[in-house]
């Protein structure tokens, strides 16, 4: 085929179609002058328009700086003559001063742009409420304060006495103090001074407030009757923000200056401060050092904009008049880089030529195919078709052509390759789709396209039940359940079955697996057409595709069948941990779907630490592993150790033979009385001496029992009282070396047994009691152990355990040793190992990290790698705060009853303060309800009480 083009193209005579090329040229060549023609003259007409609507666009402008002038100054004036009018000039005491508080706080929070309210009176006093800035670190504040008192009052010495009063929204006195900056004299300032001279409101110069060094300006008026003067600040640093908006391009310069060129207002705020930081004062225009503006301000008032040039390049200005302030003409100063303003009308005339290209290209083609239109159909057909002998099927077909027999071969080759696509994306179902849902789906609407056909369906074989179960189904409702299917029918038989129970207008497919085992049967529904012209050949290529399909589905239902089981098995473990120990019932079933539940709400959120966080399906489904295994080490951990209730207990309570040595003393006691009443002795000597002596053992007896439950911490007298009781001897009739085991034999070995009867104290600490490490199973816990390669850093105690009876009974805190704790907390070292051992998929490789770090703290005192928070991701936080919260809340531990809401989070709280948990994730856990979505899952009523959840949110670093 490739060589017969190649010898057709050969022979083609060039000059076959000279008018269609020279037609299609003519046309180009007119329609691409008169394009660029248009676009020269739209170009220019755009440039004019471009500077009228700037010249527009600053009239607005103008506008919108004079509303926010007005707005500075209008309303202020209001809240000044209300001040003004106040008996707050008459008030001769601070007292009396501060009965008007509350009106300056009004005045502050109804006016936003209002600074600061003040009141100036003539002998120097002066008393002035500003809001709090911004800045957390002004005059020192506390951290609630909103409002700062400044005053000014004469004292008893008639000395001037400047202090600082902090107040909270409500106006609760936080703080007051004397103010260090004790040089400001109120009398002494403009706004004083032009206020007292007139009896009308005085406007100073925008100037840099003394206080907090903000631009702004004053509002003074003497007050009523008296010399008193009342001032109110208003800031003007909005309009310097304004401008920044008001820009017309991104490099535009803008600023607004009065008569003098002082900068009123400019986008950069910190240029416009002049002077030293003691005294900073406004900048002139010249300092700012923007030569653009420079020349703006040499020109016309006008809103007409005018083009000039500079070192770096052409600009238009505009110098525009504002409403007077202050009695000083302003001026708004407009520099734009010409290259900005005409950027659109650039823009247009770049988007017009490449139109210009576009349609110069679309007419070539345009003509080039209407001069091939009447001879070479055959030839594009021929193209097409070796494109999909090089396997691009996705090739579209032409099937348009004015020859018949051109049209119907275009409509074959459509069909044939839409037939091949329908092939591949059949196989491309098989094998990619990852549930067994959506490769039925695909399977089917792959064969319903093929055979251009609008229903099916497909049942799926059910040993157990023998039926037929209605899997995945395209068109009206079907029959979900076909009974009496069995596995030994032949195909025909189950085919002649179904045509008389479902439809007999159908092409059916039975599904045989590998082991030629039924799997399910296919059918698509033919109409009346299609149905009669139904032949072998449609009937075995639906057979031939259903084969594939029943050997995908197998695998499906084998690799699905595989994840349940190790889901089962997983479920298998943490069901047998929770039932190895009461006191941890239910625990790896509650904390997975708790972590889940926080995760979840992690990857919801949209905003903070978590805004970027993601997991995909496979991650998803790795945590949920994980999680369910996060306590799997447990099952090598004692139970005897886990459920210690008791300082004594092992394997049994060991209280018991202490009491029974009690018993032998006790008995001593009476047999000595007996034998000093046989000697003679009187009784009134002996038996007190031995009630006593029994009195004494009984209280020292409960004393130990006492201690031996571990309720409260020890302190130094009750661990000697332990020693002193422990001294008390005993005599010993029987061997201690009989009836025992290998390991407690061999215990016994490093001493000889001693002659019998043998004097023994009451408590002992033996050599037996230490049960040393195995070192074929010493847990490689040390970082430098050559062992260790999973990063484990815990201190490994010296010995496995320890028995001693005064070791165990003067432990200070709880019931577990140091030994013990090691032996629990090693459970999630086993986790690690154990799940590290097992050849787990690319995909669940995290799975051991996942389910070894929910003991990890965040500030790197956690266990078994001291991971710092930086190093633990989302899901290892999420682990943690859900493992803390089911133990703290857990009511199935038959030693404590399962706290409450709010004090489970109030532990949780102080736990995120102290660096034990991420603070981040405590605050999600805490503020997106998921810890009341679990209590009312898991918790008992008595247990959900109210939760304010401002008060248990942390502070995040």
């Amino acid at each position: 085929m490739r060589y017969m083009q190649k010898d057709l193209t050969m022979t083609r005579d060039p000059k076959r179609y000279p008018l269609a090329l020279l037609t299609s040229l003519a046309i180009t060549l007119g329609m691409l002058i008169l394009t660029l023609t248009l676009i020269y003259q739209a170009h220019r007409g755009m440039e004019a328009a471009k500077l009228r609507a700037t010249s527009d666009s600053v009239e607005d402008l103008v506008f919108a700086v004079n509303d926010r002038i007005r707005s500075l100054t209008e309303p202020p004036v209001t809240a000044l003559l209300l001040l003004r009018g106040s008996t707050l000039a008459q008030a001769e005491t601070l007292d009396e001063r501060l009965e008007h508080l509350d009106v300056l706080a009004d005045i502050l929070r109804i006016n936003h742009i209002v600074d600061a309210a003040y009141m100036g009176y003539p002998n120097g006093e002066f008393f002035l409420l500003r809001r709090m800035p911004e800045d957390d670190t002004f005059l020192g504040a506390p951290g609630a304060t909103q409002f700062v008192l400044q005053t000014i009052t004469l004292d008893e010495n008639n000395q001037l006495k400047a202090e600082l009063h902090f107040y909270s929204s409500r106006l609760d006195l936080l703080e007051r103090r004397a103010n260090p900056d004790t040089g400001y004299a109120p009398q002494q300032h403009n706004w004083y001074q032009k206020a007292a001279g007139t009896n009308d409101i005085a406007l100073t110069d925008p100037y840099v407030f003394y206080t907090t060094s903000a631009v702004g300006l004053t509002l003074a008026r003497k007050a009523a009757d008296t010399p008193a003067v009342a001032g109110i600040d208003v800031t003007v640093s909005a309009l310097s923000s304004q401008l920044e908006a008001l820009k017309l391009t991104a490099n535009t310069e803008i600023a607004i200056v009065d008569r003098e060129g002082t900068v009123i207002a400019y986008p950069d705020p910190s240029r416009m401060m002049a002077g030293p930081d003691h005294t900073p004062q406004l900048a002139y225009l010249e300092q700012l050092d923007v030569p653009a503006l420079d020349r703006v301000r040499a020109m016309p008032v006008s809103t007409e904009a005018r083009q000039f040039s500079i070192a770096d390049g052409e600009w238009f200005g505009i110098s525009a008049a504002l409403r007077p302030m202050h009695g000083a003409g302003l001026q708004m100063l407009i520099a734009i880089p010409a290259d900005e303003l005409l950027a659109d009308a650039w823009s247009l005339v770049r988007q017009q030529l490449w139109i210009a290209l576009g349609l110069v290209l679309v007419l070539l083609v345009l003509g080039w195919r209407l001069g091939r239109q009447l001879g070479k159909p055959l030839e594009q057909l021929a193209t097409e078709v070796g494109e999909l002998s090089r396997f691009r099927f996705d090739t579209p077909i032409s099937t348009e052509s004015r020859i018949r027999e051109a049209h119907g071969l275009g409509l074959a080759i459509e069909d044939m390759a839409g037939t091949i696509r329908s092939f591949q994306s059949i196989s491309t179902t098989l094998n990619r789709s990852q549930n067994l849902d959506a490769l039925l789906h695909g399977i089917l609407n792959e064969l319903i396209s093929i055979l251009n056909e609008k229903r099916g369906a497909i049942y799926l074989f059910r040993q157990p039940l023998s039926q037929l179960e209605l899997a995945v189904s395209v068109g009206p409702e079907r029959t979900a359940v076909i009974d009496g299917i069995a596995q030994h029918q032949t195909d025909t038989d189950i085919t002649r079955d179904l045509r008389q129970r479902l439809t007999d207008h159908a092409v059916y497919a039975v599904l045989r697996n590998r082991t030629n085992e039924l799997v399910g049967v296919l059918l698509i529904d033919l109409d009346e057409a299609h149905f009669g012209a139904l032949d072998e050949n449609t009937i075995r290529f639906v057979n031939e595709i259903a084969g594939s399909a029943a050997v995908a589905i197998e695998t499906r239902q084998l690799i699905e069948g595989q994840q349940r089981m190790i889901e089962g098995v997983i479920r298998l473990i943490a069901d047998a941990i929770d039932a190895k120990s009461a006191y941890t019932s239910g625990h790896c079933e509650r904390v997975p779907k708790l972590a889940k539940m926080i995760v979840d709400k992690a990857i919801d959120t949209r905003s903070g630490p978590f805004t970027h966080f993601e997991m995909t399906e496979w991650e998803r489904y790795e945590f949920h592993i994980a999680a369910w295994l996060h306590d799997c080490g447990k099952i090598t951990s004692p139970e005897y150790v886990v459920d210690k209730a008791t300082k004594l207990e092992t394997i049994y309570n060991r209280l018991h033979e202490i009491r029974t040595r009690f018993e032998v003393l006790h008995r001593d006691l009476e047999i000595d009385y007996l034998n000093r009443r046989l000697a003679g002795e009187d009784d009134d000597q002996a038996r007190p001496r031995k009630d006593a002596l029994q009195a004494e053992l009984q209280a020292d007896f409960q004393f130990l029992a006492q201690t031996n439950i571990g309720g409260e911490a020890m302190d130094d007298s009750a661990v000697e009282r332990v020693v002193r009781i422990g001294d008390r001897r005993w005599l010993r009739y029987f061997s201690d070396r009989l009836g025992l085991s290998h390991d407690e034999r061999a215990r016994h070995t490093a001493e000889p047994e001693p002659a019998l009867p043998v004097e023994e104290t009451l408590l002992a600490d033996k050599q037996e009691h230490i049960v040393p490490w195995d070192e074929g199973r010493k847990p490689p816990v040390a970082r430098d152990d050559p062992r260790n390669r999973w990063g484990f850093d815990m201190a490994l105690p010296d010995t496995a355990y320890n028995y001693g009876e005064r070791y165990n009974l003067t432990i200070r805190r709880g019931t577990l040793t140091p030994e013990e704790r090691f032996k629990i907390n090693e459970h999630i070292v086993q986790t690690i190992i154990m799940l590290d051992e097992l050849p787990l998929p690319d995909r669940l490789s995290k799975v051991p990290r996942l389910a070894g770090t929910h003991h990890e703290k965040v500030d790197g005192t956690g266990y078994p790698r001291q991971l710092p928070g930086e190093a633990l991701s989302v899901p290892e936080k999420a682990m943690v705060i859900a493992d803390i919260f089911e133990a703290l809340t857990a009511v199935d531990r038959p030693y404590k009853e399962g706290k409450t809401l709010t004090q489970a989070l109030g532990i949780m709280r102080n736990m995120a303060r102290e660096g034990h948990v991420d603070p981040a994730m405590f605050n999600l856990f805490l503020q997106s309800g998921v810890y009341l979505d679990y209590a009312r899952g898991f918790l008992g009523e008595q247990q959900i009480d109210e939760v304010d959840v401002k008060v248990y949110t942390v502070a995040e670093s």
